[in-house]
Formats: structure tokens, sequence, C-alpha cells
């Protein structure tokens, strides 16, 4: 059946139609506040930012994007965010998919440790019945069966394409491409292609990573060489700081927007067909995440996504959705 973690034989990437690529994608993580650097815990999250989906919606929609909400069980339930996001969910403004965070997604039938954070790491009975729980509240509460599904934290396992499957998704994007979080407990995804990928066969389960890229002179070295620096994060950064080689993901968490419109060029150049960009929902109200702190950093963010929005049209990138990909890929 495979799993997310395989490599795909070169005849597993998904094939387009000549007028389709390139396009992109951007999700969000819609997810519940917590501590980020503070042990797991089932209780003692905040829905604060929850109240600030509806900003990001009508600033995509003045934009001409429909962003994917990938929503974690704490959001599923929430009345506040099946009231912001139901209306254009119906209308076609926006899509929902699963994102499944296991310490605050009953069944509560695990002990709650940084290994078992990662879904994929629970035992197959637990893992399939805390995502049928989420999907259920997700088709209830925001009128849209999810089609596509991201393992909070990246945490894809052995059983999580077979759980997929059976209830009905059609694409996964757990995979991170590029980044190996296998030190902490979580899968390694390092040598996997950003080109999306038929997960067994073809016109089954599609995987759509995560798009990060390298940048540099040395770039075309960075599968082999950026990988050997992780004891090495100075000089990670001196080479970063020379220009020579730098690690892009497409996200506003962390990355400045000329560091994205480089990777934008790179991906483009790489012929990457879907450029997929995520962030996580509670950097939409300061001081939920690293990465938004303040107001100005606020403001910074949503500059970002004008500043990225303006490069893709320079460059004839359109945006998409996750029913025409599955169209454009002829998924059922």
């Amino acid at each position: 059946m495979g799993r997310v973690t395989d490599p795909p034989a070169a005849d597993a990437l998904v094939q387009w139609p000549a007028d389709f690529a390139p396009r992109f994608l951007v999700t969000v993580d819609t997810e519940e506040e917590f501590d980020w650097t503070a042990p797991f815990a089932a209780t003692g999250h905040t829905l604060d930012a929850v109240g600030e989906l509806g900003t990001f919606q009508r600033f995509c929609e003045e934009a001409g994007v429909a962003p994917v909400y990938l929503i974690d069980y704490p959001v599923a339930t929430d009345p506040r965010a099946a009231e912001v996001l139901r209306d254009p969910v119906r209308a076609g403004r926006a899509e929902v998919g699963v994102q499944l965070h296991p310490w605050v997604n009953p069944p509560h039938d695990e002990t709650v440790t940084a290994h078992n954070s990662f879904a994929g790491n629970l035992p197959e009975p637990l893992e399939r019945a805390k995502f049928a729980a989420l999907r259920e509240a997700i088709e209830r509460n925001f009128g849209q069966a999810p089609r596509i599904y991201r393992a909070g934290r990246y945490g894809v396992g052995p059983a999580t394409t077979a759980i997929l499957r059976d209830h009905g998704i059609a694409v996964d994007t757990s995979a991170r491409s590029r980044f190996d979080y296998s030190a902490g407990g979580g899968q390694n995804f390092r040598d996997l292609p950003v080109h999306p990928w038929w997960i067994g066969s073809p016109g089954g389960l599609m995987e759509l990573p995560l798009t990060t890229v390298y940048w540099g002179p040395l770039r075309r070295f960075g599968p082999v060489l950026y990988p050997k620096l992780w004891r090495a994060p100075r000089l990670r950064g001196v080479l970063s700081r020379l220009c020579a080689l730098e690690r892009i993901p497409l996200t506003p968490e962390g990355v400045s927007a000329a560091e994205a419109v480089r990777g934008i060029d790179c991906a483009l150049a790489e012929r990457v067909p879907v450029l997929v960009f995520s962030f996580h929902s509670p950097s939409l109200q300061p001081g939920h995440t690293p990465y938004v702190r303040t107001e100005a950093d606020l403001a910074a963010f949503y500059e970002w996504w004008r500043t990225v929005f303006a490069a893709l049209a320079r460059r004839g990138v359109a945006p998409t959705t996750v029913a025409e990909i599955m169209a454009a890929a002829r998924l059922a």
C-alpha cells in the first residue's frame, strides 16, 4: 500500500495537464494556542485566534485566493470557527481539511508524551479512532467532507495511508520534504521530492508535499550538504549569510518575504507544479507563536503575503484549490 515516507519511483510522480501548472496553494494549520516550549497537554490550551480567521479569509478573498484550513479537534468543535468559515466553504471561497493533534483529540486513551504527539506513533486502532472523530466533526460543523489531510507535527506513521484511504481522503500533505524530525521521534522527509507523487498505485492517494527549496550557488549540493550541517548551526548560518546555501520553506513564519521570493524562483526553476505555502493559525493574533509577537509583527505578516502574492502573479503562478488539484490529477 505504501507509506508517506517511502521514496517514490520516478514513474510515481503525478503528471499534470499542460494548462495546469504552475499553481500555488495556501494551507493553514488551523489549531489551538499552546505553549510551544512546554510539554504537550490535553488541556490548558486557548482558542483566541479563532476570531481572526475571518480577517484572514477576507484578505485572501480580496486577493482571489481560496485558502485550505486544515482543522484540528479544538477548532473543529468551536462554534465560532464554523460560523466564520461555513459560508466561504460552501461557496468555494475556502476549503477544509483534517489536521490531527492527537493530544487534544478524543479518544484520550494514550499517555500524552512527546513520542505520542506524532499520531503515526500511536497504535493503529487509536490513530484511526482519533482520525474518525475529527473527520466527522469537521464534516458535521463545516458542511463539507474533507479530502485533504496533514498530520500535526507531520506525524504520519505506518498505518496512516490506509486510514486516509478508508475515510475518503484523496490528498495527503504531511510530508515536509527536506526536513528530518526523526531525532524527536517523528519522521524523516529529508530525501523526499517536492513534486507531488502517488502513494501506491496512480490515481489513489496523492502526496502533496510542503514546498521547501535550496537556494544559493551550492543549492545542487543541498540534499547532501545541508543534512550534514545539522550539528553545526553556526556553519549553516555562515553559509546563509554568504548567500552560498540556504534552505527556504514557503512560509511567513521565520522566512522573510525576500527569502520567500527567492524560494519561489527556485521552485519554478525546479518545475515544481504546485507550490504549497503553510503557517499556523495562532500567528493571526499577536502573542501565540514566536513569529507574531506584536501588532507590528502582525502587520508585517500580512505585508509578507501581499509581497508574495504579487510576486506569484508577476511570474504567472495562479492560485489553486484542492478541488482543482483533484480534477487536474483525475482523482475520484
